[in-house]
């Protein structure tokens, strides 16, 4: 079954549709099964994995809504990881939600019928906590967080892992925190270095060793429609990201095995 992941913070701008497809990227080449979920309605996580948002029929959009089947509506011939793709439609899919039952678990009930058929489902959030953020993180076992290591950063986290919480008691017992991602770092700033120094501090191995550059080429991979590791695998970029996707699967086979040694 799936590891589900909800890529999201409520702060705008920290790279976390980038790291949606770019990690998307980095596990399928390491041979995993991934479905990328693109729950924003700008719709960039489906431009920056080749898929023409324009032209789309059928989105996440329509499966929330119950018009269409998530095996109709993912797009799975992009060549590695497969896409539930979204555009502007999905803009007013939160006014259209209000009156459905079980809003919250649109996404989760949907997930359920092909979760099977992935090693890792991620869930490309909206920068904002509204009825779609709630849908990834009711989906989700657990939450990966990318931010930037400056001082607004770390107010909005406090703000993030009260949502958590608050999700946790109320609607998915049991959500967690899978990991934080310093991204767009610069080693050379001294804010930044306080900052990630901060965050070690407080959430120890919560914060994941691989950390995200500002690289050219990651600012380059959108506009060519493709994953940073499909643009120049041997760029900073894509070798962070490929450190990051590593690290993810080293840590669930730790726990598996350590889940077997309990049992045993």
């Amino acid at each position: 079954m799936a590891r589900i992941l909800a890529i999201t913070n409520q702060k705008g701008g920290v790279g976390k549709t980038t790291t949606s497809v770019n990690l998307a990227a980095s596990l399928a080449a390491t041979r995993q099964r991934v479905l990328l979920v693109d729950l924003d309605p700008q719709g960039n996580a489906t431009m920056g994995s080749g898929i023409d948002k324009r032209t789309l029929k059928q989105t996440v959009y329509h499966v929330l809504l119950g018009e269409a089947q998530i095996r109709a509506a993912r797009v799975t011939d992009t060549g590695t990881y497969h896409v539930l793709p979204s555009n502007r439609e999905l803009a007013g899919a939160e006014i259209e939600l209000i009156d459905i039952e079980q809003r919250e678990t649109r996404l989760k009930s949907a997930l359920a019928e092909i979760a099977h058929e992935y090693d890792y489902i991620l869930i490309d959030c909206p920068p904002s906590l509204n009825l779609l953020t709630l849908n990834g993180l009711c989906a989700a076992q657990a939450v990966l967080i990318p931010m930037q290591c400056e001082y607004y950063a770390l107010e909005g986290l406090s703000d993030l892992v009260q949502t958590i919480k608050k999700v946790r008691t109320h609607l998915n017992p049991q959500l967690e925190i899978e990991g934080l991602l310093r991204t767009m770092y610069d080693p050379r700033n001294t804010l930044a270095q306080q900052v990630s120094a901060q965050l070690q501090q407080h959430f120890g191995d919560k914060v994941y060793r691989a950390v995200i550059p500002r690289n050219v080429r990651l600012a380059e991979a959108p506009s060519h429609g493709i994953p940073v590791l499909m643009l120049d695998k041997t760029s900073k970029g894509a070798q962070a990201y490929l450190a990051l996707a590593g690290e993810i699967l080293n840590r669930e086979a730790q726990q598996a095995q350590e889940t077997t040694n309990d049992q045993s």
